[in-house]
């Protein structure tokens, strides 16, 4: 593996290029091109055992504009996996044993995950939604959704924003019982192995509950693990059985095209700007599939008349901060280092409201950035925005 790296690293011009287009460098004294000089000199148990691999969003700006398309984002993803489990920092490590044994993150046991979603059902029918009842392990759902372990444990108002939106669509859709993590907490430390199981778990209860359609997680990096996974083992057997991948733009714009949600734009007076999750869009367009990035703003566009575009965007757009894991780490100096040009960005763009499509990416920038540099804004989900904008019957 070490000489795998360093072969990789050889093919560096040394004309820091990565440098200049990387928002976490100047931490712990290295940059992009000081790695891979590293990697070349052989110290590479030297940065498996340091914070860089941890703190190194993997957003992928550096491999895209590398005239050598040098990997940073593998060699990063490798690095990880080379620390000792029990030296993983954070509880990221501990995350992916409890998934590995009871199904998700935070070790949820089956009857409180089920008591947990039925209550918020309830609240939803009677706040806004008559007759709406949580659809769990409902055999021939045309959709699978997989719930997020940080709503189920604090934010589990949160769920209702999709629910709604599903509700007013009149979509076919359903919840697992079991194994319903939506995160990929394995690709975050570098355990593919992990990952793979993951995925297992999200490909087993499609398969189970019969359905037509897995959403891809609306977490960035829950998306991406599954979407490598898919392709790499699992494509095939599904699409033989009927059952295809789409993301949560996809659904979105089913709705709006086909006429099954309405909304009301001027319950959105404000300056609205996008960000746009790195892989969703920049990680998926490397790996050479669809990113999306137009989807998101003719969503949004359908919901407000105000909006403005950040600085740097799409393809070019910086990480929140909060990529790779980066979010769940213990490491709150490197979130607020690595955000800072996109709080800049933010604040030069003079939008109010913020919008995106990740939950990692939607807390960086409301929890962290907003703070630390003073902006005077709301953040929302791209599906919250939808949901608030809804004229329901």
């Amino acid at each position: 593996m070490y000489e795998d790296l360093a072969r990789i690293a050889n093919h560096c011009l040394t004309c820091g290029t990565c440098s200049g287009r990387c928002a976490s460098g100047g931490l712990d004294g290295l940059d992009p091109r000081k790695i891979l000089r590293m990697l070349v000199y052989g110290q590479t148990e030297k940065l498996a055992s340091s914070r860089w691999p941890w703190v190194c969003t993997q957003c992928g700006r550096c491999v895209v504009a590398c005239p050598e398309g040098v990997d940073l984002v593998a060699i990063g993803k490798a690095l990880k996996g080379m620390r000792p489990r029990n030296k993983v920092p954070g509880s990221l490590h501990k995350g992916v044993e409890q998934v590995l044994k009871v199904g998700n993150n935070i070790g949820a046991p089956k009857d409180e995950y089920l008591m947990v979603m039925e209550e918020v059902g309830e609240e939803l029918a009677e706040e806004c939604c008559p007759g709406f009842k949580t659809p769990i392990d409902v055999v021939g759902a045309e959709y699978l959704f997989f719930p997020n372990s940080k709503e189920l444990s604090g934010e589990p108002d949160d769920m209702k924003w999709w629910w709604k939106v599903f509700y007013a669509g009149k979509l076919s859709w359903t919840v697992p019982s079991e194994n319903w993590e939506s995160v990929d907490w394995g690709l975050f430390t570098g355990n593919m192995e992990a990952s793979r199981k993951i995925a297992q778990y999200k490909v087993d209860n499609a398969k189970k509950l019969k359905v037509k359609y897995i959403i891809a997680p609306d977490c960035a990096g829950g998306s991406f693990g599954f979407r490598l996974n898919y392709e790499q083992y699992f494509k095939p057997e599904l699409n033989a059985q009927g059952i295809e991948l789409v993301y949560i733009y996809d659904v979105l714009m089913r709705l709006f095209k086909e006429g099954r949600i309405k909304v009301d734009k001027s319950r959105n007076p404000e300056l609205v700007t996008y960000h746009d999750p790195c892989k969703h869009g920049r990680e998926l367009e490397r790996a050479s599939w669809h990113p999306y990035y137009d989807e998101a703003r003719w969503i949004i566009s359908q919901c407000c008349d105000d909006f403005v575009e950040l600085a740097s965007n799409k393809r070019d757009a910086f990480c929140c901060g909060a990529g790779s894991g980066a979010w769940a780490g213990p490491y709150l100096d490197a979130k607020i280092h690595c955000g800072r040009l996109k709080a800049e960005q933010i604040k030069k763009s003079g939008a109010k409201v913020v919008v995106t499509s990740c939950s990692n990416c939607r807390d960086q920038i409301m929890k962290v950035l907003a703070k630390e540099y003073k902006l005077d804004i709301k953040v929302k989900y791209i599906w919250q925005l939808v949901a608030e904008s809804l004229v329901l019957e």
